[in-house]
């Protein structure tokens, strides 16, 4: 009879046995054990009712020895966080106005939603090539500057084609955190911030964050009005406006040359700053660009804020801002206390590609897609959907801002497009307040090809229609 050091080596044996199975998973019969091991029935008796007593096997009587199922591990006991609420009052955040369609669409689902390229636009394979060349740098994993890599600074004081220099350049997580940067240093809470109507929500969300006001400032063809400005300033006394002169997201419209400096000789008057946001700088569909608010400042009135992420990808979150003077010490020092730096290898392989001849190439071609996407769609919603109107902007960027009927109600379009396979935007989030007319917002860079774009309007058309 086989002895208390042949159960522990059965019993060592089985287990390891167990670990090759998965749970439910039946195991051979008393006889095959005692056979195969060389064991008494008692000695395999008593080992399994030890397994078992461990949770490892399940006996069921004529049925069997089975691999247990794991147990499962008790749920954790939530804290009451009720508390938390009575702290944390008047200090919400509305993330409202950042909401876009699901990551993940349900398959089949075409985009012209969000606010970026799509993979089929992106340059995949120069920026895989420059991401790792960036780590294998032998410092790559050093810390940077607080400032940023001296050469990208370059890149972007450079890409500016104004009157500045590296040492007035930061580089930023991307142009969301420039924007919020931007705000804190320059605004107080409760100060008023002129903004464009409509303008990007995320520039409205991070005001709200840094609970500064929006008031709004009605957009044309060309832009803002000069004189409207003038009055807003005299008539709220704010310090700061925020808006975006080039390829404006969502219309596309473009601040004229002519109105240009005169937005900067009302702002340099009212002793205000400008946030230009430079997003689109490389979205133009020939190739033009139009001189930026920055390369007429003379005053230190203008601070740009620019970024990769549109004309690459989502994922390069590499941007900066470019300032002069006191703001800029400022902004420097935010830097210090936000985060320290920008990670290293995510700056190195920016610089990577901006430097590449690929770029140049993947900027040319963007720009002849983004020009046909741009006139395709607008082509089909003509044949298609005569009744919604793109409103017409100036050859760039990744939209289409369309004015729909006006009794149509934008959450309900953008409703029945989802049912219809077709994710659209609501032209309402892109208000600081009230809405001057239904809109939808179309991004003709979300989607994978000219033929998903034009699926896309078939499938719109019965709602237009409707």
């Amino acid at each position: 009879m086989a002895g208390d050091g042949s159960a522990a080596t059965l019993e060592s044996t089985l287990r390891d046995l167990v670990r090759t199975l998965e749970p439910g998973a039946r195991l051979p019969s008393v006889r095959e054990i005692v056979e195969r091991h060389q064991v008494s029935p008692v000695t395999v008796g008593k080992v399994v009712a030890r397994l078992s007593a461990a949770g490892v096997l399940v006996t069921r009587p004529g049925s069997g020895t089975f691999v247990a199922a794991p147990p499962a591990r008790a749920r954790a006991r939530r804290p009451d966080t009720a508390w938390q609420s009575l702290v944390l009052a008047g200090r919400s955040v509305d993330l409202g106005a950042l909401r876009e369609a699901p990551r993940d669409p349900v398959p089949g689902t075409i985009s012209l939603s969000g606010g970026y390229l799509h993979r089929s636009l992106q340059p995949l394979s120069a920026l895989a090539s420059a991401m790792s060349r960036a780590a294998r740098r032998p410092d790559a994993w050093d810390r940077a500057p607080a400032g940023g890599l001296p050469a990208l600074r370059s890149y972007f004081a450079e890409a500016t084609a104004a009157d500045v220099g590296l040492d007035d350049v930061l580089i930023t997580t991307g142009g969301q955190n420039a924007l919020a940067m931007a705000f804190r240093a320059i605004g107080a809470p409760g100060d008023a911030v002129l903004v464009e109507s409509p303008t990007y929500p995320g520039a409205l969300a991070a005001l709200a964050a840094a609970r500064l006001r929006a008031i709004p400032i009605p957009l044309g063809p060309d832009g803002i009005d000069p004189d409207d400005l003038r009055q807003a300033f005299a008539r709220t006394g704010s310090q700061l406006l925020y808006c975006q002169p080039t390829f404006h997201n969502p219309t596309g419209i473009v601040l004229s040359e002519s109105r240009r400096q005169a937005v900067l000789e009302v702002a340099h008057a009212a002793r205000a700053f400008i946030v230009e946001d430079d997003y689109a700088r490389h979205l133009s569909h020939d190739g033009g660009t139009t001189r930026s608010l920055l390369g007429h400042d003379v005053h230190g009135t203008v601070v740009q804020v620019t970024s990769l992420t549109k004309p690459a990808a989502p994922s390069l979150r590499v941007g900066a801002i470019v300032a002069r003077g006191p703001v800029a010490e400022r902004l420097q020092a935010s830097r210090r206390v936000d985060d320290f730096f920008v990670s290293r290898p995510m700056q190195e392989a920016a610089l990577e590609l901006t430097s590449s001849p690929r770029w140049a190439g993947h900027l040319n071609g963007l720009k002849r897609a983004l020009r046909d996407r741009h006139r395709m769609l607008s082509d089909a919603l003509r044949a298609r959907l005569p009744e919604w109107e793109p409103v017409a902007g100036k050859g760039g960027g990744l939209y289409l801002w369309v004015r729909l009927p006006p009794n149509a109600d934008p959450a309900e379009i953008v409703r029945r497009a989802s049912e219809q396979g077709v994710d659209i935007e609501s032209g309402q989030r892109f208000f600081p307040a009230e809405a001057d007319g239904p809109f939808v917002r179309l991004s003709f860079a979300a989607a994978a090809d000219s033929v998903a774009l034009e699926e896309a309007v078939d499938r719109l058309a019965p709602i237009g229609a409707g």
